[in-house]
């Protein structure tokens, strides 16, 4: 499983911050690891310029083999806080697309043998 990370111009990339979320996302996702080929992790401060709560964002898409991308994001004011709230988001959401995935295999109607009538003599 590969993890991209993208940031704005507005976050300060460092080696600190990669650590930290490559280490938070392939923890919630972790056990879905044969199913995920790839990560992709956006951050974003939509409010550099002003102080509001929850500018900071943390949009991650996951690449799910046989799915649709399952994409999540989470706003707050700590960047940090940010990615572990998208981590868990996303964690729950590949759990709801796997169970529907499979759920779809598992309840698919079986085909029935007719068996032959047996004779009573």
């Amino acid at each position: 499983m590969q993890i991209n990370i993208n940031t704005d111009k507005t976050i300060e990339r460092h080696q600190g911050l990669d650590d930290h979320v490559q280490a938070v996302v392939s923890a919630a996702v972790q056990r879905f690891a044969d199913h995920i080929t790839r990560v992709e992790v956006h951050l974003s401060d939509e409010n550099s310029q002003k102080s509001v709560d929850g500018g900071n964002r943390c949009l991650l898409e996951a690449r799910v083999t046989g799915y649709q991308p399952v994409a999540v994001s989470h706003h707050d004011v700590a960047l940090h806080v940010a990615i572990s709230g998208a981590a868990d988001k996303l964690k729950r959401a590949i759990e709801s697309a796997l169970g529907r995935l499979h759920g779809k295999t598992k309840h698919a109607t079986p085909t029935l043998v007719d068996e032959p009538d047996e004779v009573n003599e």
